[in-house]
């Protein structure tokens, strides 16, 4: 029986005709039978897809042919074939929505102004340097962090990538601009981003985790400086590294420790409830609350 993967990627490249490039990797995935979500934008793609192992290599082979998705780094994980109920590739005017999409400068390499990449090794080698000095700001929305996070890390009030330039802007940051600060997000594609908008706006010493949390866990599952679960933009909802892993999350309801988002019923409502196993049975649980801002564009990133 065929191995089920599920790929998370991005690539920042300059794409004349974006429009074109949509096409053709909708026509590739089709080919493929691969189900997921893929963003195009004049500066890259973004990508998250599943499907049989052998037919996304091939996809992973055929997208690195184009100039400028050559050093593409495609993240692989456990899938079942459940992940994604459809294939969706769309053109969009930023690959991540900052709202600011004249400020990324990109070329045939990739972002030029954002923070200094540094390998899962690095992160650790760093904190060993400078210890407390060192601080992890999180690139998320907040909803993501309630199940897992950084050691110490900060978590700004985000419900959405919108609002972090208003949050970098608020000042409530500034004390931290002669600090080195190490971004993380799932994947990385969020941190290219922030951290390009943080040098921007004068923090002078910022970092980017390369591979995300994806590839910072798949090193040092739960023995590094990562703690709890991962949420994921697929059916998964949320990824453990390994057994060992603490769980952070508070059932809304009981709060008993959990990391299980589940879907709220409302008609309409996209938000996601953070429930545990017995509070989840109560159809009660899951019915829809003013509260329920925070996800309602929780399918909008990628990673």
């Amino acid at each position: 029986m065929p191995l089920n993967k599920i790929i998370l990627y991005y690539g920042f490249a300059p794409i004349a005709d974006p429009q074109a490039i949509m096409l053709w990797q909708r026509t590739l995935c089709e080919t493929l039978e691969l189900k997921g979500r893929i963003l195009i934008s004049p500066h890259g793609i973004n990508g998250t897809l599943g499907g049989k192992m052998e037919n996304l290599k091939k996809y992973a082979h055929a997208t690195k042919e184009f100039k400028g998705f050559s050093k593409i780094d495609f993240k692989w994980s456990a899938g079942t074939g459940n992940e994604f109920s459809k294939l969706m590739v769309k053109v969009r005017k930023e690959l991540v929505a900052f709202t600011t999409p004249d400020e990324v400068q990109v070329d045939i390499t990739g972002v030029v102004n954002g923070g200094k990449h540094l390998k899962p090794q690095q992160v650790n080698e760093l904190v060993e340097k400078r210890g407390d000095e060192v601080v992890f700001f999180d690139g998320r929305n907040a909803f993501e962090a309630e199940i897992g996070k950084f050691k110490n890390a900060i978590v700004p009030d985000i419900q959405t990538t919108h609002d972090f330039v208003a949050e970098i802007e608020s000042g409530k940051y500034d004390h931290l601009k002669d600090k080195p600060i190490v971004t993380y997000c799932t994947g990385g594609i969020r941190c290219e981003i922030l951290s390009a908008v943080m040098l921007n706006r004068g923090f002078k010493e910022v970092y980017q985790i390369e591979g995300g949390i994806v590839r910072y866990g798949q090193k040092y599952r739960d023995a590094g400086l990562w703690q709890g679960a991962l949420y994921v933009f697929d059916n998964r909802m949320t990824l453990n590294f390994s057994e060992e892993a603490v769980t952070l999350g508070t059932c809304v309801n009981c709060s008993e420790k959990t990391s299980q988002y589940r879907d709220c019923e409302g008609p309409g409502c996209k938000d996601l409830v953070l429930l545990c196993d017995e509070c989840f049975t109560n159809p009660k649980n899951l019915k829809c609350d003013e509260s329920h801002i925070r996800g309602r564009k929780k399918l909008q990133q990628i990673g």
